[in-house]
Order: C-alpha cells, then structure tokens, then sequence
C-alpha cells in the first residue's frame, strides 16, 4: 500500500469503518509513513476534539410529556382496529350470502329429474353430446360432425354450423402463433428494460460520491496508474483508458459497492462535469443488460456492453455528453486502448 492508496482510508480508519485486513494494512503503512502518520494524527486530535466539544442534551420532561400527549390513546386505536375489522367481515358475510343466493338460483333453475331418478336430457342437450363425442349424422355426412345446437327464434333446437375440424386445428395453430409472438415481444422487452433497483444505486453511488467530496481513491490522469490500482480490490480486471483527446480526461478510479458486489468506478470530466462510468463484468447478472439511455432524477444514464464488461455511466450533464463518451470509450477499446 503506498500513500495513494492510505490518504482516502485515513478517515475511515478513524471512525473504525475499516475492515480488519484494510485497517491492519493501513496501519502498516502508517507506520513506516511519516506524511501518512502525520495526518492520521491530525484527523485524530480533530475528531478527539470534535467529541470533546460537542454537547448533549437530554430532552425536557415538559417535551416528552407534550409528545406522548399528540400521540394518539392505545385504546382509540384498538377502537378503531375493532371498527375496520367489523366492517371487513360484514362485508365478506354479504358476499358469502350473495354467493348463496346465486347458488340457490341457479339450483331452483337446473332441471328436475324425472320420475326414474335420472335426468331428463334434452335435445340441445343431445346435440351437444354427439357433437363434443363426435357423432356423425345419419346420412354420415362429415359436415355434420362439426354442427352444435342453438336455439331459434321460436325456441325450438336447431343447428349451427361450427368450424371444421380443419378450421379448428388452423385457428389452434393461429393462437399459438400468436401466443408465441407476445411472449417473444414481452421477453425482449423485458430483456431491454433497466432494473429499478439498480438505476436508483447506481444515481445514489454517484451523488453520495459527489456529496461527500471522497469521489476518487486514486487520483491520476494516467491510465497505467489507475488500472493497477484495482488489482487485488476486485476480482476482475476492469479497461482503463485516457479519453482526453475526446473531451473526456481520466480522473481516476475508486471501488464502490453496487448490484451487490464491488465495482470498479473510473471518473472522467467533461466541461466541468463529473461522469462516474461503472464497470461490471459481463457474465454478472445483477449488471443489467445494453439498452436505450435512462433518466432518473435529473441525472443521464447510459449502457453497453463491450470489452467482456458491462459499462454503466451516469453524469449530470446531458444525455448527449454519455453518447459521445460511450463511442469515444468503444473506439479506444477497439483500437487496443
């Protein structure tokens, strides 16, 4: 570990934030560093100091009174829990002899059987039976097969003729078609849609990044050191490369935990904007997949995939400046960095 690595750890190390092996290698290095054991000294007595000076104040006993009077009494709120309950069950009980009398309307109006115990089967009703077992007619007409019954305008039984079996069987193939189509159109869309959860990380990565001033672990404009300085922090070896010729100057890196993994960050500047461009390897399922630019809060989004890694950028600027930035970073990359 040298000084480019400790300086960003020095606070955290502080504030015991640090895992055991990054705070015992800190340390170590601290150790053999005068600059770095210098300033591990100075954030030290700063936050001695800040301890020491700060006051804490118990709560009044006339405030706590006043809170717990606003807050409303344990048993209007067991009333009210009581009076929700009654009515969800009143309403449930309407339904169940709503349900009831449909049952008993539907019973009173099935037909009776005769006097031999069995059912009185009508015409329709014997139509419908030879066309679902696929009778034929008398006159052994095929046609025939495919005929239902119906009810004329004088209410006697009649015939409709249905689909052939011919008929049927395409328009089973058409569904199916269909079908197939709509999923294939659902799975694409699907495939292209950008996870929620991980747009909503990755914009609160890049603002809490800027917020707390700690955006860059290694500061360098030289790609030969940044790319280095993620081996052994990852397991994975992220493409490094200086896009200054293009607008876009390399201001280093940091790690940051994204998707549930860490992640390498390169930061570039862009007009006196920051873009924060997050690299995953491709084979990681919680990175998402290519698609069209996003916009979450304010912040322009952008993604591809090149190189065997999944690229997420996210800038304040506008979406234009990612679409400039995403073809200067694959021309580099294909062009052998």
């Amino acid at each position: 570990m040298d000084c480019n690595d400790a300086r960003p750890l020095i606070d955290a190390n502080v504030d015991r934030e640090l895992s055991p092996p990054d705070a015992h290698a800190l340390q170590q290095h601290i150790d053999g560093c005068a600059v770095c054991q210098r300033e591990s000294e100075a954030v030290r007595a700063l936050s001695a100091a800040v301890r020491a000076a700060a006051q804490y104040h118990r709560a009044p006993q006339a405030l706590r009174a006043r809170i717990i009077g606003a807050l409303p009494a344990t048993d209007v709120v067991a009333q009210r829990e009581e009076t929700s309950r009654s009515a969800a069950e009143r309403n449930h009980g309407d339904y169940r002899d709503h349900t009831r009398d449909q049952t008993r309307d539907q019973t009173s109006e099935s037909p009776r059987d005769d006097a031999r115990g069995g059912r009185r089967n009508s015409p329709t009703r014997n139509r419908w039976l030879d066309f679902l077992r696929g009778k034929r007619s008398a006159h052994g007409d095929a046609r025939d097969t495919a005929r239902g019954p119906v009810l004329g305008g004088s209410g006697r039984a009649g015939t409709l003729a249905l689909p052939s079996g011919a008929a049927w069987r395409g328009g089973a193939l058409a569904l199916a078609v269909c079908a197939a189509v709509a999923a294939g159109v659902i799975y694409t869309q699907q495939r292209s849609a950008a996870p929620a959860g991980l747009v909503d990380e990755l914009v609160s990565s890049h603002v809490r990044a800027q917020i707390s001033g700690r955006d860059i672990d290694v500061i360098s404009s030289d790609q030969h050191t940044v790319k280095p300085w993620f081996n052994g922090r990852i397991d994975y070896a992220p493409p490094v490369v200086d896009l200054a010729s293009s607008g876009f100057p390399l201001a280093g890196g940091r790690l940051d935990y994204v998707g549930h993994r860490r992640v390498a960050v390169l930061t570039y500047m862009h007009r006196k904007h920051v873009i924060d461009v997050y690299v995953f390897p491709d084979n990681d399922p919680a990175a998402g997949t290519p698609g069209p630019s996003l916009t979450s809060d304010g912040y322009s989004l952008a993604r591809w995939r090149d190189a065997g890694m999944m690229w997420w950028a996210v800038t304040d600027a506008a979406p234009e400046s990612l679409t400039q930035l995403e073809a200067a970073l694959r021309a580099r990359l294909q062009s052998g960095g």
